[in-house]
């Protein structure tokens, strides 16, 4: 997905005063809709942590300096928080883990000159040119010597600037860094962290990952999530891909933790509770399935015909899957036993994507349970479309399709 930038509108009540003419009727003056539409966008998505109080009570949130073993503590009342747009916070992430680990180095393709998204502005600086530097330009060379620190006790942050451009790496992810512990009997652990995964710059390699036993795939929804995922990802044991969406940068924007946490990797969230239907998604579909949660219950005028009187007030599950591989089956199947409908959205194409896999096993697990089938809303099957991305990703109108099709099945 394309880069964009975050614009506030101002709505603006316009009144005007029609003379009367002798040929011409009196016309009454219609306000305009905002701007910004009537639907929530990124911005101003309720699903987004804006307020210190909410931040700090992240569920899932473990903070470094607490003992894991020890009882959970509810009191927050020291912890700081930051407003940090998503770039921000994946160099926050980094920042401690240079600051923490000696051995953490940061390195690709202009990241000692802060990168293309600005996400290591002034880490260089901060920690030194032979602690983040840059490579050449060549993905399999990075990962390649990725893998080489990790096994040499390093832990290795290798950065790829769009995910289109890591399959020049595949070999060395898929038949190096994800069979390594095993190759090993578990006594070498290649510890590393491949960023900034996404015609050559919107693709949704995500899938051609999931059957590459011994990797981890991430893709985050927020700042505070990509930080807390991010700092998980980088003390892994594991070697972990994490996808940043691209439009998410510095559109999504949250008061973020100051302080080194942690967010657990191959655990969903539950951000919206229901019981008539399952709506599963990651990354930047999360703020579509919001809007078109806000369709069904309050249609416009223009799709008032289209969406049932009687399914406005459908109590919708909403649930961010965050970790790809492993994914979070447990709360998925909990989910779709009581709903008895699951809606899956991704921005990558329908044929071998990951919700083929979700489907497959929520048809296993949930069969007698279900009340339709399993609909997936997802890229198309063709090339990203460029100028007509807008087309190409699921968007909130063809999310509420699926799920008014779902409900009335």
């Amino acid at each position: 997905m394309s880069l964009t930038t975050r614009i506030s509108f101002r709505r603006l009540l316009c009144s005007r005063r029609h003379s009367r003419r002798p040929y011409s009727t009196e016309t009454v003056a219609v306000e305009p809709p905002p701007a910004g539409g009537h639907l929530p966008s990124v911005a101003t998505s309720s699903l987004l942590r804006t307020t210190r109080d909410v931040a700090v009570r992240t569920p899932g949130i473990v903070w470094a300096d607490e003992d894991a073993s020890g009882p959970s503590r509810a009191i927050v009342g020291g912890r700081e928080t930051r407003k940090m747009n998503m770039y921000q916070a994946v160099r926050d992430a980094m920042s401690i883990a240079l600051t923490k680990d000696d051995n953490a180095v940061v390195f690709g393709e202009d990241v000692a000159f802060g990168g293309v998204f600005r996400c290591t502005m002034g880490l260089a600086e901060e920690f030194g040119r032979d602690r983040v530097f840059n490579t050449p330009l060549t993905e399999q060379g990075i990962v390649g010597f990725g893998i080489g620190l990790a096994l040499m006790g390093h832990t290795a942050i290798a950065e790829i600037q769009f995910a289109d451009y890591i399959f020049p790496a595949f070999d060395q992810l898929v038949n190096e860094a994800a069979k390594i512990r095993y190759r090993s009997g578990g006594s070498s652990h290649p510890s590393m962290a491949v960023g900034h995964g996404g015609l050559y710059h919107s693709q949704s390699p995500e899938a051609f990952f999931i059957g590459a036993s011994g990797l981890k795939l991430v893709i985050p929804r927020s700042p505070i999530q990509a930080k807390g995922l991010l700092l998980s990802a980088i003390r892994d044991p594991n070697p972990v891909i994490f996808m940043e969406p691209k439009v998410l940068y510095r559109s999504a924007v949250e008061q973020v933790p100051i302080d080194d946490f942690a967010l657990p990797l191959g655990q969903a969230e539950t951000l919206v509770r229901g019981n008539d239907l399952t709506l599963l998604t990651w990354g930047t579909p999360v703020y579509h399935c919001e809007a078109a949660m806000h369709l069904l219950e309050n249609p416009p005028s223009e799709l008032e015909s289209a969406i049932p009187k009687s399914l406005r007030k459908a109590k919708i599950e909403l649930i961010d899957l965050r970790s790809i591989m492993p994914w979070d089956i447990d709360t998925v199947v909990e989910s779709v036993q009581r709903t008895g409908r699951l809606v899956i959205v991704h921005e990558a194409g329908m044929t071998g994507g990951m919700g083929a896999e979700i489907s497959a096993q929520v048809q296993k697990k949930c069969f007698l349970k279900l009340e339709a089938p399993v609909r997936r809303v997802t890229g198309w099957d063709i090339p990203s479309a460029l100028q007509y991305e807008k087309f190409h990703i699921p968007d909130a109108i063809r999310i509420i399709d699926a799920i008014v099709e779902t409900l009335s099945y």
